[in-house]
């Protein structure tokens, strides 16, 4: 684990359950065990100079108390959607990237929250392929949290792989800025689980993705899981237009490249740094070193703020154009941009959501 870990927290309903018990057995020593009537009390901001990053340093275990599945929050009626279905089975994340939306989505409960009847969701997904015999699904846990993060504590990645390894219109997408993929490896996906991750240039590893693996680390686990079976795919998002990010995004597809054939690879999204006024506050508050937060920036009609539409779009093309130049036929789409911006980058209006969904899980 690459996190400073405090506390461990467990809800006296999942006292008994068997991820609490598997948690314990391999926290890390010196790290307290304290149980609590409602694990809700433990999620909240603790008192101190940065609440949101102390409660990094502590995991609740607790019962999620609401549906497991829902549609990806980055979707709305004014972006390109990709179809996204999101399994919610954790909250917050122990890594401390200095752009992170979650610093503003979950600032009043910042507890790292893990579910511990996760099996529940099992049932979500097996109505939601019953409801759609002919439709395929791709569901995915790495919005609200890291999907691998605390992957060494719970082994949960086990049970969702061998779930999706026998549902064919179900594609599970574990997305990462780790390297910790032992789990993974002991276990054969069946081509129904798709591995990605995100990558930045060194440069914005450095400045602003704190207690993430290093992008050399990620893209050597996605040849390893690959190798392993796994598919795998590559998120380019936040973008950040800075001043020698066009040479930087190149030499980081080179050294993609020089590893997984981009044939190999089951899609790429491009998304450019997007934040809204509280989101900037915060994080320049936190991070106020970083020069990745101090861009030429608007605030656009959707209320946050992005690099000039010019600067933004542009350097959408030029990555675009070299991953084209790599593989005509590697998918590529855009995330949280408008339909708009997806014809001047790719050359054609989006899909609708549910044929961009779709054809997603069938890669």
């Amino acid at each position: 684990m690459n996190f400073e870990l405090e506390a461990l927290f467990v809800e006296e309903d999942a006292r008994a359950s068997a991820l609490a018990e598997r948690v314990i057995a391999r926290l890390p020593a010196g790290v307290a065990v304290r149980y609590v009537a409602d694990g809700r009390s433990a999620t909240r901001p603790p008192a101190g100079a940065d609440p949101f990053g102390a409660a990094k340093r502590r995991i609740v275990l607790m019962r999620h108390r609401g549906g497991f599945l829902k549609s990806c929050p980055a979707g709305s009626s004014e972006f390109a959607c990709c179809g996204y279905q999101v399994m919610i089975l954790a909250s917050n994340c122990p890594m401390d990237c200095s752009y992170c939306f979650l610093q503003e989505y979950v600032a009043d409960n910042p507890g790292l929250q893990i579910y511990t009847n996760y099996h529940e969701a099992f049932d979500e997904l097996d109505r939601l392929a019953a409801r759609a015999p002919g439709r395929s699904f791709r569901i995915g846990t790495g919005e609200l949290a890291d999907s691998l993060a605390f992957d060494t504590l719970t082994g949960i990645s086990r049970d969702l792989v061998e779930y999706f390894a026998a549902r064919q219109n179900l594609l599970l997408e574990l997305k990462t800025k780790t390297d910790e993929i032992a789990n993974l490896l002991t276990i054969d996906p069946k081509g129904r689980t798709l591995v990605s991750w995100t990558l930045s240039p060194e440069r914005v590893f450095r400045a602003s993705e704190h207690h993430t693996a290093a992008p050399a680390a990620r893209i050597d686990a996605a040849r390893r899981v690959h190798e392993a079976g796994y598919k795998v795919a590559f998120h380019l998002d936040p973008i950040i237009a800075y001043a020698e990010a066009e040479a930087d995004y190149a030499a980081l597809l080179e050294e993609l490249f020089a590893l997984i054939p981009p044939e190999r690879i089951a899609f790429i999204s491009l998304g450019g740094l997007r934040m809204t006024p509280t989101l900037r506050t915060i994080a320049r508050r936190r991070f106020p070193s970083d020069p990745m937060l101090v861009g030429e920036e608007a605030l656009a009609p959707d209320g946050r703020y992005r690099a000039f539409t010019p600067l933004r779009l542009g350097l959408f093309t030029r990555i675009r154009e070299r991953l084209t130049r790599a593989h005509p036929q590697l998918p590529i789409y855009l995330c949280m941009e408008s339909p708009s911006a997806h014809r001047r980058v790719l050359g054609a209006p989006p899909a609708s959501p549910a044929q961009m969904g779709a054809r997603l899980a069938r890669v």
